[in-house]
């Protein structure tokens, strides 16, 4: 009750502070944007920009994924005032999160996943390439493009991810790379937009001659081309049907025209050009199919001259000439794939830069020029067409420079306006919002959000001396029963040596547990090392080498897996043991965890999705669960408590104690902001309340943490 009543009454005061302050210069987009609202005859007046800490806080969050530490806020201040956000984002921007935050974009635009074949070695691949500033448009087409084997060639993870189905893949690249919604011709022609059945059969037969693969040797799972389709036409459905025959891939996008040269295309080519000539000083030789297309006239001319060609001999040599490089026969790029990620990828598919500047401009704007994000039709025009395009181009003309779109955006005037200013009628708001003179609301990514309170309750590092939180937990444990005429104990099965010990009796009495061990599990990150991930086994590179197991090795290992089985027939009992433990939890960053999360878990209770279906949006709607686990949650109670370790001890602890001083650095840490004269008053009535001052201090820390403020970007 004494952490409600403090909750009430902060968080009426914090959302009463209002923090507004002129933010950096404009930037080209910012005049395009006013150009384009005053041509749509918008006459209200932006929303003031936020204050420098709210900036701070905002980009922190956007950019790598958390709020900043009181040490940052303390550097940022210490900025020239003119230049101190231009600086921030540079800073933001060429950090190492950078990567880890925005790999949670492309996973979520991707759909990859983690249980699905090849999908956490996808998701360190995306990692990887957004760490070394891998072009945007390379990173597409080598995802569209690439066969091989599962983890050892992650791209192939992208189709795999579809299982290689030329009709989901043609849906997937359509709606993902492009924005657009062709998914919908399959079975008819599409009943909003001028896309037909025969365009969707065209996009499929890209993927055609991709096959999903499994060794029998090896289990190892890989794509490769075949020589023929699968995708036929007229579909079989199609009464009229009578003589099918491979479908013709066809790229049904309208493209710019080649006599046509923009200026963005032409800086583009120049960048091309440049990155070309760099590249052939370093050619390391021709590359594995290269060898293969000039293998073929060398191999004939032997085989012939000896009359061995009858015999197979020609087939048997190019077999032996692939297995110099073990990815040769299995990995050879599509010429299909190849053709369709040129069309996908050009400067000249205007389709492919608008997607991701829509994309983008969303996630960090909130609304999209084009909503959903993923439906580009004739009916559903962007209601900023020129301003979308400007972006679209000046990112194709820095040669798909991701980072570089990311700073554009988060240095523009648009992304430092505040919030509609609150009491206005919802037409009045709406017309602010959808002209981006002012933003909406936006709560933090489930991820942000975690990394967020970890950060505020320092859970990064050890915050408590060893030892001095020990605590008593219960942990489940199923004890088999004692079979009939056995006279002897059986023993738990367990965990620990603790738990070695305990033997069968009479059933003791059922105690509720304080708290069960695997209860931390469903706020702990579980962790992928993206390093190992890409690191290239040794037996990998052996896959036409692996032996099969002999009869004899896979029955033993059957065995094994019997042995660790329920036997049937066998009864149990759950037995709740105390077990002490050092209650000082280090949490890992959930910006690299395998994803999706299981479903209880915090980030999937916070928005994340499954991933699985095609155009699937987080959703920010609060709920009950949301709200409990909040409340109740243990990664809350750990960021709450003081820990010795940390900054804040030194404040409540001892004949220095300074509750001033810890309640301003409270609101610090948590909010990004100083705390005010009147929320200083209350929030000392809070912690006067508690036993003692460090115990106030970690309620005004929970309550903090739940307040809107919090979990709401400035």
């Amino acid at each position: 009750m004494r952490k409600i009543k403090a909750f009430l009454a902060v968080t009426v005061l914090a959302m009463a502070s209002v923090l507004m302050s002129q933010g950096a210069s404009a930037a080209p987009v910012d005049s395009v944007l006013a150009s384009e609202n005053a041509d749509l005859g918008v006459e209200q007046a932006p929303a003031a920009a936020i204050s420098d800490l709210a900036f701070l806080r905002r980009a922190s969050v956007d950019l790598v994924g958390r709020i900043p530490t009181n040490q940052e806020i303390d550097e940022y201040l210490a900025w020239d005032k003119e230049a101190r956000r231009g600086k921030l984002v540079e800073k933001l921007v060429d950090s190492g999160r950078f990567a880890d935050r925005w790999t949670i974009f492309f996973g979520d635009m991707l759909r990859i996943r983690s249980g699905a074949t090849g999908g956490s070695a996808l998701l360190a691949y995306v990692h990887n390439a957004l760490n070394n500033d891998m072009p945007y448009n390379e990173l597409a087409h080598k995802l569209i493009v690439t066969n091989g084997k599962a983890n050892f060639t992650p791209e192939v993870g992208f189709v795999l991810g579809d299982n290689a189905d030329p009709f989901a893949l043609a849906s997937v690249t359509s709606q993902v790379f492009m924005g657009i919604r062709i998914g919908c011709a399959q079975c008819h022609d599409h009943p909003f937009d001028v896309w037909t059945r025969e365009d969707f059969y065209g996009l499929a037969a890209y993927f055609g001659k991709t096959r999903r693969q499994q060794s029998n040797f090896t289990n190892a799972v890989y794509t490769t081309e075949a020589s023929d389709s699968v995708v036929m036409w007229p579909p079989l459905d199609d009464l009229q049907a009578e003589d099918r025959s491979q479908m013709k891939p066809r790229f049904p996008f309208e493209t710019i025209a080649a006599a046509d040269s923009p200026e963005f295309i032409k800086r583009f080519d120049k960048i091309l050009a440049a990155k070309a000539k760099a590249e052939s000083k370093n050619d390391d030789g021709p590359n594995i199919d290269d060898l293969l297309a000039k293998s073929d006239d060398k191999v004939k001319k032997t085989t012939s001259k000896s009359g061995l060609d009858e015999l197979g001999v020609e087939s048997q040599a190019k077999k032996d000439i692939r297995s110099i490089d073990v990815k040769a026969a299995l990995y050879k790029h599509s010429e299909w794939r190849n053709q369709l990620a040129d069309s996908v990828t050009s400067p000249r598919n205007r389709y492919f830069a608008r997607n991701i500047v829509n994309r983008l401009w969303k996630e960090l704007i909130g609304r999209g020029f084009v909503e959903p994000i993923d439906d580009f039709r004739a009916d559903n025009l962007p209601t900023h067409q020129k301003t979308m395009d400007f972006l679209a181009e000046e990112f194709v003309a820095t040669g798909f420079d991701f980072r570089s779109l990311v700073k554009t955006i988060a240095l523009s005037d648009v992304y430092q306006r505040g919030h509609a200013p609150s009491g206005i009628d919802a037409i009045d708001r709406e017309v602010l919002e959808s002209s981006f003179l002012a933003l909406p609301m936006r709560r933090m990514l489930s991820e942000a959000l975690f990394d967020s309170i970890v950060t505020a309750g320092h859970l990064f590092e050890a915050k408590h001396t060893a030892g001095r939180n020990e605590k008593t937990i219960s942990v489940a444990v199923r004890v088999p029963l004692k079979p009939e005429g056995d006279d002897e104990s059986v023993k738990v099965v367990g965990d620990g040596e603790d738990l070695a010990n305990i033997v069968t009796g009479e059933k003791p009495e059922m105690k509720k547990p304080e708290m069960v061990a695997a209860g931390y599990q469903l706020e702990q990150a579980i962790e992928l090392n993206f390093d190992e991930l890409l690191t290239k086994k040794e037996d990998d590179l052996k896959l036409e080498a692996m032996q099969i197991k002999s009869a004899e090795e896979l029955e033993a290992e059957r065995m094994m897996v019997m042995e660790r089985e329920t036997q049937p027939g066998m009864r149990y009992r759950t037995e709740y043991v105390d077990r002490i433990i050092d209650d000082n939890p280090r949490f890992t960053s959930s910006m690299r965890m395998a994803a999706p999360a299981p479903a209880g878990h915090f980030i999937r209770v916070f928005g994340q999705t499954s991933r699985e279906e095609l155009g699937e949006l987080r959703q920010q709607e609060p709920s009950m669960r949301q709200a409990l686990m909040m409340l109740n949650g243990s990664l809350t109670d750990h960021a709450s408590r003081v820990g010795d370790l940390e900054p804040m001890y030194a404040l409540v602890a001892g004949d220095k104690a300074n509750v001033d001083a810890a309640v301003t650095l409270a609101y610090r840490e948590i909010l990004t902001r100083d705390v005010t004269a009147e929320e200083l008053e209350t929030a000392k009535e809070v912690v006067g309340a508690a036993s003692d001052l460090e115990s106030g201090i970690s309620d005004l820390r929970w309550v903090l943490l739940n307040c809107n403020e919090f979990r709401f970007l400035p």
